[in-house]
């Protein structure tokens, strides 16, 4: 203190004085609030993990779910989408049945839960989104909290389009029958007849790719906007957006009833499944391992793609929502949780898919069934079989499947060579079971039809509609906040005009999807926008806590945090077992691409099938730049932050203070900080600051940041004179 300090005591006025007065107060009160007015030096390692610390101190200004049950519903919501109900028994039954789930489960124990984990850890402990966290562990892979970005915009674009189908569908479900019930009649001026379109596939198929897309026949055919679809995807992007203004405030009351109501509708419909001819056929069928396939490779690669997106890992949605969490909250616990109720849900999506499938595949049986009985009478009656052949106690007025079956048997016997030549269809249960659908094919095609079976059918077609309106929502929430909340962290922008901003601009890149060739955009994006960019991003994320952080140093940071240390289980899989499993796996995935170059299904209307057609030269190119725009600012970032083209610390938690969720940037040179501040001593070591240096600041030499910093103002860090004239101090 300068030797005139008493002086300049002396002659404080009455309203200095007291500014004194109350900021000592406070401080002896407590350590808070000058931590929170504490500036970092960012050249001190154990500095920028007090930063941390004095950041997570300060729970209320950052906004934090109501309780954990939101929390949790949340993250829940996020994870189990619309993969779960239309992805997860496609593979199931493709990949062997009950067998697939030893896989899938060994998998998710050795990448999915302990990857989760990581993310829900680094967003829970640095309290900041995507690319705030990758910007702290380190600057030069900073770039990877700007490619989740990218590549959540990229999957919020068609994923909300898929929304908007559900929309349709659901209000189209209000009308007994349901409209996709049979095929419509075309009249002239003498007869009518059935549309040919619709009478060569189904009533469904005809209903879904005509009369809700309005497809056309290749991607390059445009075909001009279809207007029902536009108006659903603009509902769709204004559902999201209200849901999303206030950030989790907002859309974390919506979670108690978008996470929920999907499983509310899963037990329904098994429970009204089981009562139907046929489901336990369809979950007999389902769930009989078939082992040998269990061995195949493609089986593993295919669980491990199924773990790693059904988790929602590497799109900053799961450390997004982490961020918001109280800073001693047992992620581990979530990350296990979560997990398997992902797990058990896709489960449960299963079984109640194939119960309904059985239902269904039941029905066609018996019309294949009754079909063939027509043919056989037309046989019997002009010579062609012998009534011989026919069994006494066979009434073909009432004829069942085992009966039939029976009576083909015997055709087989005596007539061997000529049984193929009279065109009877096998009419077996298991050949419509083995019919494998994902995806649109599932829900918009074969649950519909099934569901067109069901005693008082529009009621279950509401329900199931809003059942898909409601994952997606919930897988929505998640992306929009791993867009949203990265941005304001990092820009300080406010969030409501951001979050209306990207709803805006998303739909209006949208309508792209809502032409009538928008479902092959639709299909592009959902195999070059994310899949590779993504297994990228989470080999970056693994590969940068692991060896660039630290495994020693990040379980130090969870045992501080969580007071408990994690077990060693999880040492091994992050710094060995997950990256080379991801990186096998992305190989995998990139030798997969090049063995198949791109292509998309076309819908043929003439012919009324489906038709794989290869991308035009600009679609090709437009594959292409999705993958490469999805990772372009890993390298950027990197070659920016490696050549000092931008300062590595301008981002970096040190150099920032906290007030109120706010961050603003100051001059962190050694002249304006507090003496203890740069020998690296704790507040607690020191006695209280003192007027002259640390609380009337004088402008420095170096420039500093223009913003306002009126003492409590909105920007403002404690008691700040802003622009002092810089005066001795005995002139005070």
């Amino acid at each position: 203190m300068p030797k005139n300090s008493k002086v300049v005591k002396r002659e404080l006025d009455d309203d200095v004085t007291e500014s004194v007065k109350d900021l000592l107060s406070n401080e002896d009160s407590g350590d808070d609030s000058f931590k929170k007015s504490s500036l970092m030096v960012d050249d001190v390692q154990e500095d920028k993990d007090r930063d941390i610390e004095e950041c997570s101190d300060t729970e209320e200004e950052r906004p934090a779910w109501n309780s954990k049950l939101q929390y949790i519903l949340a993250q829940v919501g996020f994870s189990v989408g619309l993969g779960n109900v239309w992805r997860f028994p496609y593979l199931c039954q493709k990949n062997g049945g009950g067998a697939y789930l030893v896989p899938y489960l060994i998998l998710l124990v050795v990448i999915g839960i302990p990857l989760f984990f990581l993310e829900l850890a680094v967003g829970q402990r640095i309290r900041r989104g995507s690319i705030g966290v990758w910007n702290y562990i380190s600057p030069r892979l900073g770039g990877i909290g700007f490619a989740s970005c990218v590549v959540c915009f990229f999957v919020a674009l068609y994923y909300n389009v898929i929304i908007g189908w559900s929309l349709f569908y659901f209000s189209q479900s209000f009308q007994q029958p349901l409209p996709w019930d049979q095929c419509p009649l075309v009249k002239n001026k003498t007869t009518a007849f059935v549309e040919p379109e619709c009478e060569k596939s189904s009533a469904t198929t005809f209903y879904w790719y005509r009369e809700a897309l309005d497809i056309s026949s290749s991607i390059t055919e445009s075909g001009g906007l279809n207007w029902r679809m536009v108006a659903c995807l603009l509902s769709a992007w204004v559902m999201v957006c209200l849901a999303m203004i206030k950030g989790i405030q907002s859309s974390g009351k919506v979670m108690y009833f978008s996470s929920l109501f999907p499983y509310v509708v899963l037990i329904c419909f098994l429970v009204r499944a089981l009562l139907l001819k046929g489901s336990v056929d369809g979950i007999s069928h389902m769930f009989t391992p078939k082992l040998e396939i269990m061995l195949e490779p493609k089986v593993w690669r295919e669980a491990a793609t199924q773990v790693f997106f059904a988790l929602g890992l590497g799109f900053g949605g799961v450390i997004a929502f982490s961020s918001y969490n109280k800073r001693d909250n047992n992620c581990h616990f979530d990350a296990v949780l979560v997990s398997f109720i992902n797990f058990f849900t896709s489960v449960l999506a299963t079984l109640v898919v194939f119960a309904v499938l059985g239902f269904k595949a039941n029905i066609m049986n018996e019309k294949c069934v009754a079909l063939n009985t027509d043919k056989i009478i037309g046989f019997l009656n002009s010579g062609v079989l012998s009534h011989d052949l026919i069994p006494h106690h066979m009434n073909f007025s009432s004829i069942n499947t085992e009966d039939y079956h029976q009576m083909t048997d015997i055709f087989k016997g005596v007539k061997e060579t000529e049984f193929s030549s009279l065109g009877l269809d096998p009419c077996d249960i298991k050949d419509e079971l083995n019919k494998a659908v994902q995806g649109t094919g599932l829900a918009f095609i074969a649950f519909t039809e099934a569901m067109t079976h069901f005693p008082a059918s529009p009621f279950w077609s509401v329900m199931f509609f809003l059942m898909l309106v409601n994952l997606g929502l919930g897988s929505m929430f998640g992306t929009i906040e791993g867009i949203i909340t990265p941005l304001v962290d990092t820009f300080k922008v406010r969030k409501e005009f951001l979050t209306v901003g990207c709803c805006l601009l998303a739909f209006s890149i949208g309508l792209i999807f809502v032409q009538r060739s928008g479902n092959y955009f639709v299909a592009m994006f959902d195999d070059y926008s994310a899949t590779l960019p993504l297994l990228i991003v989470v080999v970056l994320e693994n590969i940068a806590v692991a060896w660039v952080y630290g495994t020693d140093k990040f379980f130090e940071d969870l045992k501080d945090m969580l007071g408990f240390s994690p077990y060693r289980f999880y040492y091994y899989m992050w710094k060995y077992v997950s990256p080379l499993v991801l990186l096998a796996l992305l190989a995998a995935s990139i030798i997969q691409m090049g063995m198949n170059p791109p292509t998309y299904s076309a819908w043929i209307g003439e012919l009324a099938v489906e038709k794989t057609l290869s991308y035009p030269p600009w679609g090709l190119a437009m594959c292409v730049t999705l993958v490469a725009f999805a990772i372009l600012p890993v390298p950027v970032v990197f070659i920016l932050r490696y050549f000092n083209l931008i300062e590595e610390d301008s981002n970096s938690l040190s150099a920032m203070s906290y007030k109120k969720g706010r961050i603003i940037q100051e001059n962190s040179s050694p002249e304006d900080d507090d003496t203890s501040l740069i020998e690296g001593r704790t507040p607690n070591e020191v006695p209280s600051p003192m007027p002259g240096k640390s609380i009337y600041r004088k402008p420095s030499s170096s420039p500093t940041t223009d913003i306002d910093t009126a003492p409590n103002g909105r920007y403002g860090i404690g008691y700040l004179m802003a622009d002092m004239p810089d005066m001795p101090e005995s002139d005070l």
